[in-house]
């Protein structure tokens, strides 16, 4: 701590000579400065912070209230003391009221004065304590910020290269460098696109990127799943409807082409688009307009359509499944995305899914063993980067520090040769609980396969027969891969 200064300011000359005597008697260790005007005492303040000001009120010229507020405004943290006469009570609120720290009145009392120097001192004393400690937290907290910047920006950066629409389309062997250069290509112009590939691998998310990157991308992207939507309600989904159009229609409902104005219009699964619909569709790509259901006038869209679908639609219209007019109309640009069987990423999508779901369901961020990887390499992926998606975010909930083969199961590492037919032996060590599964499923696939085919791949007729809801069915669909177009009958035409 270094030596206190302090200074007193009075016109009378006694008095500037015997308070700092009396001072320096009384507290060791204390340097006293003496000026005998408010316009001398300023300079000092100017140059020196003192630990305390000690002023008579009444002096000629520059009074002791003047050089008060002189003191509040160039340094306030100085405590200041009053010297005042007799009877001077006035004064003494006023110098109070503007700041001064104490009073002392004349005649002084050398034993006060020095007491109530020692507590002003004292009290400048803890204010720069204070102060000092204010200053390292606010330099703390400006080193704070800073830190917090740089790791804004560094998660800015990393933000967009997570949020990028490309992302899970790239891996550092190029494999899928064909689907990237067709995004890029294809995104601001005005092509419609089909985009087919096996159900997981990822048609939506290129859907997603042609929007992000084109000049709509500020507009809506609606996906619309075709298969999941009934057959007697999918026009009115797409196409929407008037007010008693038919029965339940309470109100007027804008269809997904309208909600998708000026964006982009994602028809997933159209392999299952009803034939009568199909030749809607083709009018409404053809003119850009639709004609809600009820209505008698055609209401004009400005959107772009991308079709996907989980089977060759060449093959359909071979088949007379679906209308060659409509196939041709959307496949003015093709996209094919092969089956994560057939990439050679898997480690690399499994790696970036792994700091994704890390970053979700906030858990560290784990690394994938030799083996587990091994496993993830020898699988066949039938539900392609949707399948590894869950089987990773299992897996991240299940591993302490690293994913081992064991928090992969409900990947068959060891895949058993298992025969569930009567009077044949099972092979592998499987048990009687996945046996039974294993054999209900198989059951219940035959099933479904049975009821579409006498359905003419009717799905809602099919869900009738079966006891089940649509959406059931549906979802059942999907999870064995069951292509139920290849159900329908051949009646497509075309003019």
């Amino acid at each position: 701590m270094s030596q206190p200064c302090v200074m007193i300011v009075d016109d009378d000359p006694d008095l500037l000579q015997a308070l700092p005597e009396a001072v320096r008697l009384r507290m060791s260790g204390i340097t006293v400065d003496t000026a005998d005007s408010a316009a001398a005492a300023l300079d000092r303040i100017a140059a020196h912070d003192y630990d305390a000001i000690v002023t008579d009120i009444k002096m000629p010229g520059m009074d002791g209230l003047a050089l008060l507020a002189e003191i509040q405004r160039h340094r306030p943290e100085t405590p200041t003391l009053m010297i005042t006469g007799h009877c001077e009570n006035d004064l003494v609120v006023h110098a109070l009221r503007a700041g001064a720290y104490d009073f002392i009145q004349k005649p002084i009392d050398r034993d006060y004065f020095v007491a109530a120097l020692h507590r002003a001192i004292q009290k400048r004393e803890l204010s720069r304590t204070i102060r000092g400690e204010q200053l390292a937290v606010e330099r703390h907290l400006n080193e704070l910020e800073v830190i917090v910047e740089e790791r804004t920006r560094s998660l800015r950066k990393t933000n967009k290269v997570t949020a990028s629409p490309l992302r899970w389309l790239m891996d550092p062997s190029g494999q899928m460098e064909k689907v990237v250069l067709q995004i890029n290509q294809v995104a601001d112009s005005p092509l419609t696109v089909l985009v087919d590939g096996e159900t997981g691998t990822g048609k939506e998310l290129v859907a997603r990127a042609i929007h992000e990157l084109s000049t709509r991308h500020q507009k809506p992207f609606v996906a619309v799943d075709c298969g999941a939507i009934p057959d007697t309600l999918i026009e009115s989904e797409l196409f929407g409807y008037e007010k008693g159009a038919f029965t339940g229609a309470h109100q007027r409902k804008a269809g997904q082409f309208q909600l998708a104005e000026g964006g982009t219009l994602l028809l997933d699964e159209i392999v299952n688009l009803p034939l009568p619909t199909q030749a809607k569709l083709l009018r409404s790509l053809q003119e850009r307009q639709v004609q809600p259901l009820g209505s008698k006038q055609p209401v004009r869209v400005d959107v772009r359509i991308i079709a996907a679908s989980n089977i060759p639609l060449e093959q359909e219209v071979r088949a007379g499944r679906f209308r060659q007019d409509v196939y041709y109309r959307l496949n003015e640009f093709l996209i094919t995305l092969p089956p994560l069987r057939e990439r050679d990423d898997i480690l690399h999508l499994a790696n970036e899914l792994l700091q994704e779901a890390g970053a979700e369901l906030g858990r560290p961020c784990r690394s994938i063993s030799e083996a587990a990887a091994q496993v993830l390499l020898r699988y066949r992926w039938p539900g392609n980067v949707r399948e590894l998606r869950n089987v990773i975010r299992r897996a991240i909930l299940l591993a302490k520090d690293v994913i081992e083969p064991e928090h992969l199961s409900v990947i068959p590492i060891d895949p058993p040769a298992v025969t569930v037919l009567w009077g044949e032996p099972v092979e592998g060590n499987s048990s009687l609980k996945e046996i039974a599964e294993t054999a209900a499923m198989e059951a219940e696939e035959r099933a479904i396969r049975r009821v579409l085919q006498s359905t003419g791949g009717n799905k809602s007729e099919a869900a009738r027969l079966l006891r089940t809801d649509y959406k059931t069915l549906h979802l059942k669909i999907k999870q064995y891969g069951i292509p139920a177009a290849l159900f329908r009958k051949s009646r497509a035409t075309s003019p």
